[in-house]
């Protein structure tokens, strides 16, 4: 839910979630109709779809266990080494090198010196977020919240809180006079009005806000271009997120 979701927004969709389905065997046996209400506005709605995916899978072959194994957790859907390393020290409290966008920024200036880190994840970060974690279980799994909340709450993006932070003294950026982000021209902020994002975005409220089907004449006045409308309206079908029956739409059952 936190992908790409600011935490305001996550926080209330995110207990009302848990207190629905507690355990990998509530949500997996829910409807998929049921998930994506409930999933509402926080965007990219096919990560509902896999959340479901995994809990059935977490069913089917762990007897509805999060598994403890790395490679399990890989294999499970839609899990990724960040997911992966992420339940590895959250709930199970072993080491794990997890790196987020926080992390990799509280990386860049404490050690490396730089105001950003760059543009995608490198080998080189990877290499160094596996030597800076603690090798003990506890330990590691400690470092990876601090590191985390350091870099959400304290060393942030635009305007970090140097006088606040408790490793000011070891930062190699404010060392070196705080030099500004080297790869500043390559950052942009992403669109919103007018993109397909914001008309499948559209289409989805309308489903989830309806008591049955929606008939194609109004999913037709959600959006003022039609092309790009019967595009969007394509792939969410074809993402599974949405099923069509002759003139009407509804969310999957």
């Amino acid at each position: 839910m936190l992908q790409q979701t600011p935490v305001v927004r996550v926080e209330p969709a995110w207990r009302a979630w848990m207190e629905r389905w507690p355990e990998p065997a509530d949500l997996a046996a829910a409807s998929t109709a049921d998930v994506l209400r409930a999933w509402g506005r926080l965007g990219y709605p096919r990560r509902a779809l896999r959340l479901q995916d995994c809990a059935r899978a977490v069913v089917e072959r762990h007897a509805g266990r999060v598994p403890l194994d790395t490679d399990a957790l890989l294999a499970l859907p839609g899990v990724g080494e960040y997911t992966a390393a992420a339940v590895t020290a959250f709930a199970h409290g072993r080491r794990a090198v997890v790196v987020d966008t926080n992390v990799r920024r509280v990386l860049a200036r404490a050690v490396s010196g730089t105001a950003l880190p760059a543009p995608s994840y490198t080998a080189a970060e990877r290499r160094l977020a596996t030597q800076v974690a603690p090798a003990e279980d506890a330990e590691a799994a400690l470092w990876a919240a601090a590191s985390m909340e350091l870099g959400a709450l304290v060393c942030t993006a635009r305007s970090p809180r140097c006088e606040a932070c408790p490793v000011a003294d070891l930062c190699a950026w404010r060392a070196a006079g705080s030099p500004p982000d080297e790869h500043g021209a390559r950052r942009r902020t992403q669109a919103w009005e007018g993109t397909d994002r914001q008309a499948r975005g559209r289409v989805m409220a309308a489903l989830r806000g309806a008591d049955g089907p929606v008939h194609r004449d109004v999913v037709a006045d959600l959006w003022p271009d039609a092309a790009q409308l019967g595009r969007c309206v394509a792939s969410l079908v074809e993402d599974g997120l949405l099923e069509q029956d002759g003139e009407v739409y509804r969310l999957p059952v």
